[in-house]
């Protein structure tokens, strides 16, 4: 049986399962109302409020990288959280599938859709790699793989390219000096609300594996931008077809 036949918990292994349970358990039985907060225009701390620009900035990144009319195009939220990248994707005329293991999370983003929308959006609960979902033009996955090592980082990129067929576009949390240091002292969040580890990625191993990947052969790095915002650290990639 080839690799690309296998269930994406069989492709990833034991480590990208493992991990993507204390997701799901993190967001829907510890920390949904925060994340409600913070993805809302509601008061938060300053420690959230730097988080919280970061990921603004880092979603209109994502999304200009998409083409500015996605009329008949197919895109995958590939991690939703609230919904907001489904949404606008969805008001440029995009057949939007928003996918997030967190079913709490999944509510959220159906109660803020507005109704109305130029394309569609189809909510699901589940894992953003599985081949139900079907095929698309372009994947998103905004800060949906931050905690996975760099292997698991580009085993669900290669999972993804057999079913997209434009662009991916990721973020990945940097290795840099600040934000080891962040990750090891525990101040993104307060202790008993904060999520699951955060895996910092070298730029430089991560291009090498891509390259390496035999089922991400036919693709290339495009764009990247870093984002830094207080606690916020993130770095946004493109994956395009030649």
């Amino acid at each position: 049986m080839s690799e690309a036949a296998l269930t994406p918990d069989a492709q990833l292994g034991l480590s990208y399962v493992a991990r993507r349970e204390r997701i799901e358990t993190y967001f829907d039985h510890t920390a949904l109302q925060t994340w409600a907060q913070l993805t809302s225009d509601k008061p938060v701390s300053k420690i959230r409020a730097t988080v919280r620009a970061g990921r603004e900035t880092m979603h209109a990144t994502l999304l200009s990288w998409l083409p500015a009319d996605l009329s008949d195009r197919r895109v995958l939220d590939a991690g939703c959280g609230s919904g907001a990248l489904a949404v606008e994707a969805a008001g440029k005329g995009a057949q939007v599938v928003a996918v997030d293991v967190s079913a709490g999370l999944i509510d959220l983003a159906r109660s803020r859709a507005p109704s109305g929308l130029k394309g569609s959006i189809d909510f699901r609960v589940g894992d953003m790699l599985s081949p139900a979902h079907g095929q698309f033009d372009h994947a998103v996955a905004m800060d949906s793989l931050i905690h996975y090592d760099a292997a698991d980082v580009v085993r669900a990129l290669a999972a993804l390219s057999s079913r997209v067929h434009r662009s991916i576009v990721f973020t990945f949390a940097p290795k840099t000096l600040p934000l080891t240091i962040m990750h090891t002292v525990g101040l993104l969040f307060p202790r008993g609300d904060r999520a699951p580890a955060i895996v910092p990625v070298a730029e430089s191993d991560l291009r090498a594996r891509i390259a390496a990947h035999p089922d991400l052969s036919g693709w290339r790095v495009g764009r990247k931008q870093h984002v830094s915002s207080g606690f916020y650290k993130s770095q946004a990639m493109e994956l395009v077809r030649p």
